[in-house]
Formats: structure tokens, sequence, C-alpha cells
């Protein structure tokens, strides 16, 4: 079965520094693919790579079999492809419906119509309550979720999420959670995310991949990755692994 996303050897430099180095990974659809690593590690130059928001020196990104390298963001998020940002972008002065709204007018015909997928899209991500209220003055969970939403609006196969858990208090995170893992069953095939949070990692995803310094340095379901040596040693710590065998 083809993968429906494929990052096949990618690399990009800066300077002389080598921030992704011959990565290598696939998303299958209907799954949850996690890619974690220490800060620096290349994830979200990944992620700017698969969108277009950067030319890889070498390698190749395939999204449904289909080269996508030298597309540019608008271009890639019109095949399907949504992302959020580590960094959350809404239109500050815009309020919550209508951030969602203008997003959603890239796949609709009317303002109605788009207006009504930014309904059900708040009533799916619990920001209905919020509907009017200028972005600026959201929380930062409701934030990101908001750049879910407006994600979502885009009717992608895949959204690429950076760390959007990054911050959130407990009873934020599970809400998080829960939202990702419906991603799944409401039209969208895939989801990969960039995340430090290691109680979300484990509980959603369906494999993870492991980058250290721009490389690839594992692969796995997150049982088996969480105890392999190297990420214990590289990102986990030894207090993880410690934490891990207490009954």
């Amino acid at each position: 079965m083809t993968a429906l996303l494929e990052v096949r050897s990618l690399t990009k430099s800066f300077g002389g520094l080598r921030a992704v180095d011959g990565v290598s990974f696939q998303v299958e659809e209907g799954k949850i693919l996690s890619i974690i690593g220490p800060n620096g590690a290349g994830k979200t130059t990944l992620f700017n790579l698969i969108t277009g928001a950067l030319t890889p020196d070498s390698g190749d990104v395939l999204f449904e079999g289909r080269s996508i390298n030298g597309l540019k963001p608008n271009q890639t998020a019109c095949l399907g492809i949504g992302r959020t940002f580590q960094i959350v972008r809404p239109f500050p002065h815009l309020s919550t419906l209508d951030n969602v709204t203008l997003a959603a007018l890239a796949k609709t015909k009317t303002r109605r119509e788009a207006q009504h997928r930014a309904e059900e899209i708040l009533e799916v991500t619990r920001l209905t309550p919020f509907a009017d209220k200028d972005a600026r003055n959201l929380t930062l969970a409701r934030r990101k979720r908001l750049e879910i939403a407006r994600a979502m609006a885009l009717s992608p196969r895949i959204i690429l999420l950076d760390e959007v858990m990054a911050g959130l208090t407990p009873a934020e995170v599970d809400e998080t959670i829960a939202l990702i893992k419906s991603l799944t069953t409401r039209g969208i095939s895939a989801v990969a995310g960039v995340e430090h949070v290691m109680q979300a990692v484990r509980k959603i995803s369906d494999r993870i991949v492991v980058l250290n310094f721009g490389q690839w340095l594992a692969e796995g379901p997150p049982a088996e990755v969480m105890r392999h040596p190297e990420v214990i040693r590289a990102y986990l710590g030894s207090h993880y692994a410690e934490s891990q065998e207490t009954p």
C-alpha cells in the first residue's frame, strides 16, 4: 500500500550546520506518527521542508505517491497538507470564527459555506463559546486549538502538528489528546506531530520517529522506541527510564 506521506533521504543545511541529515520515514493512512527529539534536532525544519516553506538540498517528499518538492506552502495546503506552528499565528484582531472561516475559504465556494464549515469545526474543537472573541484574547490552550481548527478548515488529508501541547496544563493536554485522536475519524487520514510531552506521545502515537542532531535515530511503536538505549541516552534521560520501571 502506498504511504500517504513519504520522506526520502531529506537533507537541509544552513551554512555549516546540517539541520536535517538524510531523514527518511513514512506516514500511513489512518495512523498517527509522532516525531520527537531534543531541541535543535531538526523537527520544525523537517516540517518546513515537507510543506514547502524551505527547499531541501537533496532528497524527496512524496504525497499520495507524487513528488511535491518545489511546491510552495499554499500549493501543498491545497493538495491536502495542513499544519500548525510552534508559535501560534492567528490573525489577532479577527474573531475566532473569522480566523477559521478565512481558512475554510480556500476549499469552499462561498463565504456562507465557509462560515458553516468553520462553525462545525469550532464545535468539534470546543471553541464555539469563543466564536466572537478576538483571537488575541484567547488563552494559550484555546489559541493552540484554534491553530488545529484552522488547519482542519483546509479539509486536509494530513495535519502536521508542531508542539500543540507545549505549555499546556495536564487537563489541557488530555483535552488536546482527545481532539488529536479524533482527527482520524473525521476524514483526516494521518497526523504527524512534533512533541516533547511524553504523556501525549505515548497515548496518541501508532509509531514514533526519533531525530537527533538532524539524523534519524530510531523508529517504531511507542513502547519499543522509549526503551531504546540510544533514545534514552540522547533524549529521554535515565530519570525517564527509571520512572517507567516503577510499579
